[in-house]
């Protein structure tokens, strides 16, 4: 009886491992896109910073050159509100002997007016 034995040399190596192929790029290669991108957003993030902050800058400056302008406004409406409740007081006291139209304080500086605007009865009654 002849018994089987392995050939000369032995047997090949037994495949146990899936020999399938690589998807996709290298995790180098990944690591290097994902730090290339995150360096672009942050180089525009840097660039919308500046700009935001150069838009503020720029509204800033033109407030501070409009205020002389909205100053001489407000000057310009205070003065006509004041010559129209001089003229009403005028019309009101007209028949008061000895009333002198003017100030009410006992001094001849100029004391500026504060106005506080209400609203009227008919108005209040539309908005219940």
């Amino acid at each position: 009886m002849v018994q089987d034995l392995p050939p000369v040399g032995g047997y090949g190596p037994v495949q146990y491992r899936r020999n399938l192929p690589p998807r996709g790029f290298r995790p180098s290669h990944y690591l290097f896109a994902m730090g290339a991108l995150c360096a672009y957003g942050f180089w525009e993030a840097g660039k919308g910073i500046k700009e935001q902050r150069e838009l503020a800058r720029e509204k800033v400056w033109s407030r501070i050159h409009l205020i002389p302008m909205l100053q001489a406004e407000v000057d310009r409406d205070t003065v006509r509100r004041q010559l129209a409740a001089d003229a009403r007081e005028k019309e009101l006291m007209k028949d008061v002997p000895g009333w002198k139209n003017g100030s009410v304080y006992n001094s001849d500086r100029y004391v500026r007016p504060n106005y506080v605007v209400t609203p009227s009865q008919d108005n209040m009654k539309r908005t219940r």
